[in-house]
């Protein structure tokens, strides 16, 4: 290879673009991996998710003992969800015959999953995949950012990428729905950024978190009452498919669902480090804790039209909404990690900021894969969540930097439409 030729490589490698096409590549292989592990019996030793899971109880195992499950039980479960819709089962009971665990999103969200439920699995999970990374890829290229910058932070976001694709979530569609309704209020879009957030709460309810994001940016009545508009849509929108009864059936059925998994869970949390390290079970006094603290930078009302106080805030909303979870898991971090990401480079570079990041990228990125230590991680990382604390950590500078932000702070790394 040429002087010439090494010199474009690195070129090439910080174009956005050239990420984008790692990235469909990675969802391709993750999918095709996920299909070619073929299927295995029913453990509850391998299968039984956290010990704290509603569903993971000698009772409720029994009913799946000797079914055979996929190694992409999440899209066996979003896929089927689209036909118990169409049946008009309950949504959010035991289906043993065709899947483990439960589904704990939206009526709507199971309507969504009828573009894919019709395909064969290899296609189906692959185009899934693919949507994941190709959705998050324009948010983060909708960032404030240079074009370097946006290729760093989407490399940075790779690993974890990869083991949300490998447990065949849809946390990247929905880390890029609440990043894509930040830029898109940057640009005034009011319409669309109701469309984004409101879209992401039907995903999972946590997403409407980046709801408070609104406050910096005018037009606030025109943003509630497309919110309205489209809450209404997409309420209805099952409609299509069942009666009404059965709808707001589903949708019972769904609260009482997530009411039973409140009490039952910790997750790899805030709540799942208090309980592990210091036996620690009060829920409600932690989520209190962390959300008074999210709304304490809200208080520097004469920041609210500084660039740099805004994405530091979609950092903040971003970790905060997986570190508060009380059913955080390890592919849900990819939202964490986007915020973490975001928080650092929208700063100029310091020591003790990639020291940080490190700690991120180490022990939140790399502990739950096979380049971790595995003794290690089976025996301390993952039992008392650690995979949270690097997210915790930089989420409590990132509430100090905002309360104590003076208002000449400027972005680091501006791009140059950004900058105009």
């Amino acid at each position: 290879m040429s002087s010439s030729q090494s010199r474009l490589l690195p070129k090439l490698l910080l174009k956005p673009p050239s990420v984008l096409v790692v990235y469909i590549i990675v969802a391709i292989v993750a999918s095709m991996q996920m299909i070619l592990l073929g299927t295995s019996v029913f453990n509850p030793t391998t299968n039984g998710g956290l010990i704290s899971d509603v569903v993971n109880t000698p009772e409720v195992q029994q009913y799946f003992t000797g079914h055979y499950l996929t190694q992409y039980n999440n899209y066996v479960i979003f896929k089927c969800s689209f036909f118990h819709l169409l049946k008009g089962v309950n949504l959010y009971g035991l289906h043993p015959a065709d899947h483990w665990d439960l589904f704990k999103y939206s009526p709507t969200f199971a309507l969504f999953m009828g573009l894919f439920a019709w395909m064969p699995d290899w296609l189906g999970l692959s185009i899934w995949c693919i949507l994941n990374v190709v959705v998050l890829y324009f948010a983060i290229n909708m960032l404030p950012f240079n074009t370097k910058t946006r290729a760093l932070l989407l490399w940075f976001l790779l690993i974890e990428l990869l083991t949300s694709l490998q447990n065949c979530q849809v946390n990247g569609v929905l880390c890029g729905l609440m990043v894509m309704g930040f830029c898109l209020m940057q640009r005034g879009k009011m319409q669309w950024v109701a469309l984004m957030l409101v879209m992401a709460a039907f995903i999972k309810i946590y997403g409407a978190a980046a709801f408070c994001l609104f406050l910096f940016f005018p037009d606030k009545i025109k943003f509630i009452l497309w919110c309205l508009l489209w809450s209404i849509i997409l309420f209805l929108l099952p409609l299509v498919v069942t009666p009404f009864h059965t709808l707001i059936a589903q949708y019972q059925n769904w609260m009482a669902m997530m009411s039973a998994d409140q009490a039952a869970s910790y997750g790899v949390s805030v709540m799942g480090w208090m309980h592990t390290w210091f036996h620690f079970d009060d829920k409600v006094v932690i989520l209190a804790t962390g959300l008074v603290c999210l709304t304490l930078p809200f208080l520097n009302i004469k920041l609210y039209q500084n660039p740099l106080y805004q994405l530091l805030m979609l950092a903040s909303v971003l970790i905060w909404v997986i570190i508060f979870n009380h059913k955080a898991e390890s592919a849900t971090y990819i939202i964490a990690v986007a915020g973490a990401g975001i928080w650092y480079f929208a700063r100029k570079p310091s020591v003790w900021r990639i020291l940080v990041l490190y700690l991120v990228f180490i022990f939140t990125c790399l502990s739950y894969t096979d380049l971790f230590y595995k003794p290690f991680a089976v025996a301390v990382v993952r039992p008392y969540a650690v995979k949270a604390l690097p997210c915790v950590l930089v989420w409590g500078l990132l509430l100090m930097e905002l309360i104590l932000m003076k208002p000449e702070a400027r972005l680091y790394n501006i791009g140059k439409k950004a900058a105009g």
